[in-house]
């Protein structure tokens, strides 16, 4: 059965193996705490790179039992993330997580060409979020809100692999995969028009597995089926998407943004293109949203 709100994840891993995580500079109270909450529900194993002494008191505080964690001392953010990532590296973890360091050291650290944890020369590193929102019957997986500013062709079919892979790692065998611009209509001189065309007709001939690919897709059109139906738009994913590819980093923020803060919604979100999957949410993100990427993170690990 297809996962349709964020908990759900849970219980689909009770029946899988723990995974080792491995967090950098895992010194604040929310990281720890969706840590420890995630052992408790039985989905990892944890090690925290950090101050130890500083992990100790945010345990205490917060009343968790700090031996449920392995630490390994380090009291400097920079040389945590690169102790984190060498652990990743060493065969000692299966999930790498982001904790009170800054996003551009944790992805210098990911990224480093000699100490890095790319999978490959032409990887290609892109953030991941699934969406539950109030206002929409089902989970919504959405790329890039984080990390690509404005990608091109080549990293919008990686992206659109992603997003299928997540969807299934989620329980959705056929995700229905909207490709957004601003308009339906095919304008040749709109770029994302163009990019939309052209990854959906690499679907239709098998090019792109494992998903119903559509697009050029206005928003309107992904998510409400009273807009196709006025508009008279004849599409397999139109009104119902699964997952939808932004066209740049600003329209993904922006949608991403509105649904946590202003509409009541709760995401998970991971990174593809590392040896692993990396968590990367904001310092300022709640232990929840940690919470549910780790447990989305757990399910995308080998």
């Amino acid at each position: 059965m297809p996962i349709t709100k964020l908990e759900q994840m849970f219980s689909m891993l009770k029946s899988k193996s723990r995974k080792r995580l491995v967090a950098a500079f895992a010194n604040d109270a929310h990281t720890i705490g969706a840590v420890s909450g995630a052992i408790d529900k039985g989905i990892v194993e944890a090690t925290l790179v950090g101050d130890e002494a500083t992990i100790k008191k945010v345990c205490e505080e917060h009343k968790i039992d700090v031996k449920k964690f392995k630490i390994v001392q380090e009291a400097d953010e920079w040389k945590a993330t690169q102790k984190a990532v060498e652990l990743i590296n060493k065969g000692e973890g299966d999930v790498l997580m982001k904790g009170l360091v800054t996003s551009d050291k944790y992805m210098r650290a990911i990224l480093d060409k000699e100490k890095g944890i790319m999978s490959g020369a032409n990887a290609i590193l892109s953030h991941v979020a699934v969406i539950e929102t109030p206002n929409y019957p089902k989970l919504l997986i959405v790329s890039d809100v984080a990390i690509i500013p404005a990608p091109d062709l080549k990293q919008k079919i990686a992206m659109t692999n992603y997003l299928i892979t997540t969807a299934h790692a989620l329980g959705i065998n056929n995700p229905k995969v909207a490709l957004l611009a601003a308009t339906e209509q095919m304008m040749p001189g709109m770029q994302a028009c163009v990019d939309a065309a052209i990854i959906s007709k690499m679907a239709d001939r098998g090019q792109i597995k494992g998903a119903i690919v559509d697009g050029p897709l206005a928003l309107d059109v992904c998510v409400d089926k009273e807009s196709c139906e006025i508009k008279k738009l004849k599409s397999p994913v139109a009104g119902d998407a699964d997952c939808i590819l932004f066209p740049n980093i600003e329209s993904a923020n922006v949608f991403f943004k509105t649904n946590t803060k202003l509409c009541g919604g709760e995401l998970g979100a991971v990174v593809y293109g590392a040896k692993v999957p990396c968590i990367l949410t904001s310092r300022g993100d709640s232990e929840m949203t940690k919470l549910y990427s780790i447990a989305l993170a757990a399910s995308l690990a080998k």
